[in-house]
Order: C-alpha cells, then sequence, then structure tokens
C-alpha cells in the first residue's frame, strides 16, 4: 500500500488501485454488501430477472416443467434470480433480529438456506448473459455468494484483483486499436481520444459510487466515452466506395470498443471472450483493407 498524489492505494498485477477501508466484519455489513452486489448484478444482466423472493416457487416450477432448451436457460436465469432476492430478504430479516437482540450464529438454519440459495443461484447464473447479449459476465453472480462465505475485509482484496484484471482488459483494448488505427492516414485524432477514454475507463473502474469524486469520475467518464464515439476518419473529397465503406466499419469498430470498455468499467469485471471477439474483428478489418489512401484532411 502507499499514498499516491494524497489517495490511498494497493499494488495488485500491476496496478496501483484506490483503496478503501473496509467496514468491521458484521451481518449489518454483508447485509449492505450484499444488497449492493445484488442490485448491481440486475444492473448488469439480461433483462427480466429480477424475480421477487416470494415468487421463487413458481420460478422454480416453471423452470422444472420448460422443456425447450433455449426457454430454459432464461427461466434459469429467473429462478437465480427469484433465489438472490430471497436470499437477501432472509440475510435482512437476521439482521434486524440480531438488532433486537436476538443472537445469530453462522449455523442458523436461516443462515444455511440463504448460503444454500445463493449457492444455487451461482449455479444457474452460469448462463446468464451479459445486457450486451454477448457473453456472460458469471463473477458478478458468484459475489454475494462470496460476501456471505467470507469475511468482509477478504472480499473488498478479492474485488482489488477484478479491478486490476478489468483495468489490464482495457488496455488490451488499447493496444488493439493502436495496433489496427495508429499508422493509417486520416486517424491521428483517434489515439488521444482512446487513451483518453481507456484513462477515465479505469479510474470509473476503481472508484465506489459513495466515494465524493464519483460526481468528477463519471462526468468525464461520460464525456470521454461521447467524444471517442462521435469520432470520424478523415476523408478526402474523392474518395472511392472503398474507403467509405472503410471508414464506416472503422468507426463500427471504435464504437464497438467504447462499449467493450464501457461495459467492463461499469461491472467491475473482464469479458474476455467478447474481447477474444472484437480482437478477431480488428484483424479481418486489417486483411479486408490492408493499405489505405485516405488523406488526413476534410473538405
Amino acid at each position: 500500500m502507499r499514498v499516491i498524489d494524497g489517495v490511498e492505494r494497493v499494488f495488485y498485477d500491476g496496478y496501483w488501485i484506490k483503496s478503501y477501508v473496509a467496514p468491521a466484519d458484521s451481518l449489518q455489513a454483508k447485509k449492505r454488501l450484499i444488497e449492493a452486489l445484488t442490485r448491481r448484478l440486475f444492473n448488469h444482466v439480461e433483462h427480466g430477472l429480477n424475480v421477487p423472493g416470494q415468487r421463487l416457487g413458481e420460478a422454480r416450477r416453471s423452470w422444472e416443467t420448460e422443456t425447450d432448451p433455449e426457454r430454459r436457460r432464461v427461466k434459469g436465469a429467473m429462478l437465480a434470480g427469484a433465489l438472490f432476492n430471497r436470499a437477501t430478504y432472509i440475510f435482512t430479516k437476521l439482521v434486524e433480529l440480531q438488532a433486537g437482540g436476538v443472537e445469530i450464529d453462522y449455523d442458523n438454519g436461516l443462515m444455511r438456506e440463504c448460503g444454500a440459495c445463493l449457492q444455487e443461484a451461482l449455479e444457474l447464473g452460469k448462463t446468464v448473459l451479459h445486457r450486451s447479449g454477448d457473453e456472460g459476465i458469471d463473477e458478478l453472480w458468484g459475489e454475494p455468494f462470496k460476501a456471505f462465505s467470507i469475511p468482509v475485509e477478504a472480499f473488498y482484496e478479492s474485488r482489488y484483483i477484478k479491478i486490476a484484471q478489468t483495468m489490464h482488459a482495457i488496455d488490451r483494448l488499447v493496444a488493439v486499436l493502436e495496433k489496427t488505427f495508429a499508422k493509417r492516414p486520416g486517424y491521428a485524432a483517434l489515439s488521444p481520444l482512446v487513451h483518453a477514454f481507456a484513462e477515465a475507463a479505469k479510474v470509473k473502474c476503481e472508484t465506489l459510487r459513495t466515494d465524493a469524486d464519483i460526481f468528477d469520475v463519471w462526468s468525464s467518464f461520460a464525456v470521454a466515452g461521447e467524444k471517442l464515439h462521435a469520432f470520424a476518419p478523415e476523408l478526402r473529397l474523392d474518395a472511392s466506395d472503398t474507403e467509405v465503406l472503410e471508414t464506416e466499419h472503422a468507426q463500427r469498430l471504435v464504437r464497438l470498443a467504447r462499449n467493450l470498455v464501457s461495459y467492463m468499467a461499469r461491472a467491475r469485471v473482464p469479458m474476455p471472450k467478447s474481447t477474444t471477439e472484437f480482437e478477431m474483428r480488428c484483424e479481418l478489418w486489417r486483411q479486408r483493407y490492408p493499405e489505405t489512401a485516405l488523406a488526413t484532411y476534410r473538405a
């Protein structure tokens, strides 16, 4: 750990990450953490999964009787959502009982049921897709169970590791964009936009929403993303149809990269399948347009 420019940071896997003091390990702290992680989970996965815990029985029967594989996958995801909400409800009530002076230990029957709900949700959540539809982010499904199972301080440490992995994935995408566009005429303005957005995304990734800096952090991240989204290669007046098509495909790649970095920074997890697929798209673009006659000016 080290204080850098007045900010306490912790070093993981090549990155100095902003650190936060973990709350004291208690049922109350775990309750707040699990509630926050559950909200975050539903914010990043495909729609329709936030099923109330009291409908757990209905969700299970619907899943168990479904025979169509694709519908069964979605119903399994809905069951996972119901299991998470049931676990959060149980934990909330246990904390309320503890606040009223009732002693609660981890061998309590309701505590065991809470853990079982989270464990089953984790298994079902492995097939759930990110809201983009590209791939699953099963790390998010495991976090509430992890928060339930280990001390709060240990959970915070595990998050720093994931944040470092996410930052590495963001830098990997920057390298791919540099390899694809940096030396091509007409793309000189792209590199500064890419680097600015990547740095803003990494700051967003390490900053909690409860941090006083979040207003500056989020606005900088949003504006940098808007500028990158608006990028257009410079095209000469007499550009051929092939050159026009090249720039259109290039813009599409840049916007895909912007979206992927945004997904990872907001969820604080890497997305290896989507990243690999993006690298393949860039390689195909380079093969399709091995040279360019774009001029470095506009009309």
